[in-house]
């Protein structure tokens, strides 16, 4: 009960079990919500909707005999699967807690889902995981494995370049700055010193 306070008196208002019942399953998901985000939804107290989630589970554990009933688990696509596991990467503790709950997922689910996304990462895990090759696919990837060493010599040669390129830009802007210029190196340098005058 949540007591209202007027101007003289004070009015309680009950909820019906029903409804501290719906706020229970809303708070423990999927997808799970606080008691502050509920409260801020349904305008009951956060400390109210709290005690009623403290009391739901006493009861539940006083009632080892009934089983809760599983929700189905949900159906999740490869690019949902995907969206949580991107959405999820580099979260720690509290936010990845709540991605969680907001999903419905646990995190064994997240964890198996990173691993599968990384074997898909690696090279022939397609092949790997469909079976033995044939011959045209052998010659498909062995032709595809060159070509992608070929073109890491050609980025790396680039890089190499670029990389030159880059550090005798930053030399000759450090030259400008100390006052060496292309006329005073051509010029000056090469004319031979005059005899001085006594």
């Amino acid at each position: 009960m949540t007591t209202l306070s007027g101007a003289s008196r004070k009015t309680t208002v009950p909820y019906t079990d029903a409804f501290k019942s719906q706020m229970v399953k809303r708070m423990l998901g999927p997808p799970a919500m606080t008691a502050t985000e509920l409260s801020k939804q349904v305008g009951v107290t956060q400390p109210t909707l709290s005690m009623w989630l403290r009391e739901a589970r006493r009861v539940a554990a006083a009632m080892p005999d009934e089983k809760p009933v599983p929700a189905a688990p949900k159906k999740w696509t490869a690019q949902q699967k995907l969206r949580v596991v991107a959405a999820a990467h580099g979260l720690e503790d509290e936010a990845l807690g709540a991605l969680l709950r907001r999903e419905g997922l646990h995190e064994g689910e997240l964890r198996a889902w990173r691993d599968a996304a990384a074997g898909a990462l690696e090279p022939g895990a397609e092949a790997a995981a469909s079976g033995p090759l044939t011959a045209g696919q052998r010659r498909r990837l062995a032709a595809s494995e060159k070509r992608v060493k070929e073109l890491e010599r050609e980025l790396h040669r680039k890089e190499k370049a670029l990389a030159e390129a880059g550090a005798l830009l930053f030399l000759e802007k450090k030259l400008q700055a100390m006052g060496w210029d292309e006329g005073r190196r051509g010029g000056e340098d090469d004319a031979p010193d005059e005899p001085s005058e006594k």
